[in-house]
């Protein structure tokens, strides 16, 4: 053997991070990367980012709902995590279902970035032209602005930030809908204006980068907490467990706002909105909880599904 050769030869990475391979799943991995390498004093060499081309990246004509859900976000990265072709896996929080492999667990959560919905386009859901033709493939979206505008129309927008920009350019549709921590992330904060989030309710787990491992992977499960928000922790595992509770979908028109109490920040409050599709029909509910305590979430989910009418009801669970 070549000892200078073999003196030179990297060691291999301590951690190999699963991403899909969006210019916004990237940066979300080399965030992830950053923080690991502070934390434990690593290289960047000790951390391998492995790109994964998803199902939800490959068909961009139709809907997300009518072509698997959710799980076109995940299944490559399932795959290859349940393999051990990674020993982690990036994910955009809000893309990740609600019921997950028993053989997985999130080990970590990134400090939350904005949650509010950037509107590009336009300076606010007031100044969209009379009659505007809206891009967007999320239902709570094209739910929640056909309740605000009923004038307005809504065409199909799926695709990397990229892509529904450039669809937008091309006269597509007047208005689009990005979240406003996917520009921060990307550098392009300047693209759209920011919503109020009290008054167009984001999308549970927006703005949160989750880390997944498997549960028998002890060291990465050590390596992953030690970059773990509580805070975020708490609003996420709260939201989580409101959409459990209901029983949606990626077909299920749901807006949530879940943050510190405005009187008493040592409580979490959760805000739910349900729509029917065609945005007609809104009910809206609260919590007020301790960090952790998901029984005031699961009887404000209650609550909701017994009010729900019948344009909502078909879209959740139904008691």
């Amino acid at each position: 053997m070549n000892d200078a050769h073999s003196s030179s030869a990297k060691n291999p990475p301590r951690i190999k991070l699963g991403t899909r391979n969006s210019p916004l799943a990237m940066a979300q991995a080399v965030e992830t990367r950053a923080r690991l390498c502070a934390a434990h004093g690593w290289s960047e060499d000790d951390v391998e980012l492995v790109p994964v081309m998803a199902s939800g990246d490959k068909v961009l004509d139709r809907p997300l709902a009518e072509i698997g859900g959710k799980a076109l976000w995940t299944k490559e990265l399932d795959a290859w995590l349940g393999e051990g072709l990674i020993d982690a896996a990036v994910h955009s929080a809000k893309d990740v279902e609600t019921i997950r492999p028993d053989a997985f667990h999130f080990a970590g959560f990134l400090p939350r970035a904005d949650r509010r919905d950037a509107l590009v386009g336009a300076a606010s859901i007031a100044d969209i032209p009379q009659g505007a033709v809206v891009g967007t493939s999320a239902p709570r979206r094209a739910s929640q602005l056909l309740n605000l505008r009923p004038d307005c129309s809504v065409v199909t927008f799926r695709g990397n930030v990229a892509t529904r920009l450039g669809k937008l350019e091309a006269g597509e549709a007047d208005v689009t809908f990005l979240a406003a921590a996917g520009l921060e992330r990307l550098g392009q904060s300047d693209v759209g204006a920011p919503l109020d989030e009290s008054a167009w309710i984001p999308a549970a787990a927006q703005g949160v980068i989750a880390l997944e491992c498997r549960v028998d992977d002890a060291a990465t499960t050590a390596a992953l907490a030690a970059i773990d928000d509580t805070g975020t922790r708490a609003e996420l595992e709260a939201e989580r467990a409101l959409l459990a509770e209901l029983g949606g979908t990626c077909h299920s028109p749901i807006a949530v706002l879940c943050r510190p109490d405005a009187q008493e920040s040592a409580v979490l409050s959760l805000i739910a909105v349900l729509f029917s599709p065609d945005g007609s029909e809104r009910i809206e509910g609260e919590a007020v909880f301790a960090p952790g305590d998901h029984t005031p979430v699961a009887d404000l989910a209650e609550r909701l599904l017994t009010r729900a009418t019948p344009g909502i009801a078909p879209h959740f669970r139904s008691l």
